[in-house]
């Protein structure tokens, strides 16, 4: 068992946050919401609040605060991006702001949009990002920018993809493209930088298409000090979130990292990338950053899937593996002592025990998923890419609690506030709650 000074959580406080979605997977940046009355059936025609189509083309997660919904998109030549507003009680769009003008867009990945990274949002302020093409802080009110960046320039190649991490004064921006490979902490008040670190990993030699990488952050603790983690191209880093002093690292092989880790149980459990995903569960040194030795830590090496051994005080170590079924996009959902995740094609469901990487149960769903799916009194939403969601049991067996179908499909990740499910899909925004029988607009 692990000590008070050993164990790692995510910062979160699940308690005062049942009305807002702060960030594209909740308030705790794990998937899980508070919510004890959301829906698990619905269709066009059922439990519909309301049903609100959005211009353009974006795959961004929406963010809640309070009665405001916001999210990004863009036009499909990715020259116009812009972030929406919409009442959550009406599902009316009462702001579209174009905030960034793109003359000469890159190509992108045709899965991908220009408009793919989340927002994150407070009170007050919401924080829109596009990747090389800008980030930039708006007032909720006014919808005023209140300041913007367009020189945190990088070669995605494929498009945007990593969203920002909100932590205290600090808005934590991944960059890692095909040229260059660095994160930022900007001042959410200004927008100047706070601070800025180079990945330490020396990638030069590899194919520059093997740098880049679109998975964002997570805040960890450990014996009470914060830290920043990121899985990019071939090692996952954790950082000093007030200086951006590199504290650790963990070295592994992969690259265009898009799911996001997920800490608990003592572990950071990280995706590695293309082309061959694993999911490893990485203890962290038990040192404190402030303790912290001048140079890195790295990794121990992997023991055995199914063994656990004391990590050092100075150093990671990965305590077990596995590479079946392991999505490249979509990320897990820890619920207690077990891991729960879907494969990007086939949809394959795989639950894990957390704490050794033992595989409990998998169930073949069928179809290609890209969103990340949520956990909610129990139970686990799937959302795939023609817009079907499954909703199943989070258990030690497969259980199917239901199966619901909307005209489009996800790309972006479902969202909770209050008792009610916010949907977006390719083309529209949906509230969806117990009792409403249809869309009111």
């Amino acid at each position: 068992m692990h000590t008070a000074a050993h164990a790692i959580y995510l910062f979160s406080l699940l308690s005062f946050v049942d009305d807002h979605w702060p960030d594209f997977r909740g308030p705790g940046a794990d998937g899980r919401a508070v919510a004890v009355r959301l829906p698990i059936e619905w269709s066009e025609t059922k439990n519909v609040r309301w049903k609100t189509e959005i211009d353009g083309r974006g795959w961004s997660t929406p963010v809640i605060w309070g009665d405001q919904i916001w999210l990004t998109t863009a036009t499909a030549d990715g020259k116009q991006l812009f972030a929406i507003c919409v009442d959550r009680g009406t599902g009316r769009v009462v702001h579209s702001v174009r905030v960034f003008d793109v003359e000469k867009p890159e190509s992108i990945n045709p899965l991908n949009s220009y408009a793919s990274p989340s927002p994150v949002i407070e009170s007050g302020r919401v924080f829109v990002h596009f990747g090389t093409y800008g980030t930039a802080c708006l007032d909720t009110t006014t919808a005023k920018v209140v300041w913007a960046r367009r020189d945190l320039k990088i070669d995605h190649k494929e498009g945007p993809g990593a969203s920002p991490l909100l932590l205290d004064d600090l808005v934590i921006v991944p960059c890692d493209g095909m040229d260059l490979q660095y994160v930022v902490a900007l001042d959410k008040r200004t927008g100047e930088t706070r601070w800025k670190t180079d990945r330490s990993a020396d990638l030069s030699a590899m194919n520059p298409d093997f740098r880049k990488a679109y998975a964002t952050p997570v805040l960890i603790e450990i014996g009470g000090v914060r830290q920043v983690f990121n899985n990019v191209a071939h090692s996952g880093y954790a950082y000093d979130p007030r200086t951006g002093r590199e504290l650790w690292r963990v070295p592994y092989q992969g690259f265009s990292n898009v799911s996001r880790p997920v800490v608990g149980r003592g572990l950071v459990f990280l995706n590695t990338g293309y082309t061959k995903p694993e999911l490893w569960a990485v203890r962290p040194p038990t040192t404190t950053a402030a303790s912290a030795t001048p140079a890195t830590a790295l990794a121990e090496p992997a023991t055995k899937s199914t063994g656990s051994n004391a990590a050092s005080a100075n150093s990671p170590q990965v305590v077990w593996k596995y590479s079946r079924g392991v999505p490249a996009k979509p990320s897990v959902v820890l619920v207690d002592d077990l891991l729960h995740f879907v494969s990007d094609s086939g949809g394959i469901v795989t639950c894990l025990e957390a704490t050794t990487g033992r595989e409990v149960w998998t169930h073949r769903l069928g179809g290609n998923f890209s969103a990340s799916p949520i956990c909610v009194a129990g139970r686990i939403y799937f959302c795939d890419d023609a817009g079907r969601t499954t909703v199943i049991a989070a258990d030690r067996s497969y259980r199917a609690l239901a199966t619901n179908q909307l005209d489009d499909g996800f790309m972006a990740s479902p969202a909770v506030a209050g008792d009610s499910l916010f949907l977006r899909t390719k083309r529209h925004l949906y509230r969806i709650e117990d009792g409403a029988a249809s869309p009111k607009n």
